[in-house]
């Protein structure tokens, strides 16, 4: 029995179904008389009669019906895990946990990239989860998330990122802001310095917090913060309100909400960028690296 390979179940079922070993043989692609003594040996292994066959028929014993109904069982579950570990190793199966900010969806090049795995991937169990950039290291450093797609910022040294897009800062300001009446392409940091400013509480621990407070503070400017909030779409609701401006990832003018504006910097090079990020030395799953190249692939 421990010699009877996938190799006998085939050409027992090719008999089985010809019931003419000349046929069975053609549709192996293999002479008869090999495929006769293979019969045999399988029988003697089992020990037991799986054809009567004489010179003018072959026909199944009533163990040969059981042992084809269980060969051709076990010959289509061979095939259906080896799809399916054909289709793991290709990425189109498996599971997947991403990281992402909270202004990652409003990124084409990021919700275009999901639309498209999804649409060749079905099969792949996509699980996001919304954290902000420093929220997504410790979980990505203990192997718990697969990827994240988060600011710039400092990472563990086992941490390693590709930056998949560098897009602009802009100022949000009411619609009725007289900063709105300015020339295109006049507004700098300095514009901002005494007006109040709505912003990221530092307890919530984005890399935009500290980024664009780091680059004010280049340009000689601490700003007003006389409101702190926890999410970039509360801010631009208090900004609706008239309760102050602040400095946002250019990704967020797809908000369009009423009472404000977007206004574009005069520096060209402010700007921010959105990284994917991985662990350095934890290789990824086959879902994780058709992602990731899928999202470094796309276009912005």
């Amino acid at each position: 029995m421990n010699n009877i390979e996938l190799r006998h179940l085939r050409y027992f079922i090719a008999v089985a179904e010809e019931l003419h070993f000349g046929r069975a043989a053609e549709k192996l692609n293999m002479s008869q008389p090999p495929l006769s003594q293979q019969i045999q040996s399988l029988e003697l292994q089992i020990g037991a009669v799986l054809l009567l066959r004489n010179n003018r028929s072959v026909r199944l014993t009533q163990a040969g019906e059981m042992f084809l109904k269980e060969a051709k069982a076990i010959v289509d579950k061979v095939h259906d895990i080896s799809e399916q570990a054909a289709r793991i190793h290709r990425g189109e199966e498996g599971k997947l946990t991403i990281g992402l900010t909270s202004s990652a969806p409003f990124l084409k090049k990021i919700s275009r990239t999901f639309q498209r795995f999804r649409m060749a991937h079905p099969q792949v169990n996509i699980r996001i989860e919304e954290l902000n950039s420093q929220q997504q290291m410790a979980p990505l450093v203990a192997g718990t998330l697969d990827l994240g797609v988060m600011r710039n910022g400092v990472l563990p040294d086992v941490l390693q990122h590709h930056m998949l897009r560098s897009e602009p800062l802009v100022a949000v300001v009411p619609a009725d802001h007289p900063l709105t009446k300015l020339p295109m392409g006049e507004l700098t940091f300095s514009h901002l310095a005494d007006q109040p400013f709505v912003f990221f509480s530092k307890d919530v621990g984005t890399s935009l917090y500290d980024d664009i407070l780091h680059r004010l503070a280049q340009a000689g400017i601490t700003p007003f913060i006389t409101q702190e909030v926890g999410e970039a779409l509360t801010i631009i609701g208090l900004i609706s309100a008239g309760l102050g401006v602040s400095i946002l990832p250019a990704s967020y003018k797809r908000i369009q909400v009423d009472g404000v504006k977007y206004l574009s910097f005069k520096d060209e090079q402010v700007n921010t960028q959105v990284w994917l990020v991985s662990h350095r030395h934890r290789p990824l799953s086959a879902p994780a690296l058709a992602l990731a190249k899928m999202m470094m692939e796309e276009g912005d």
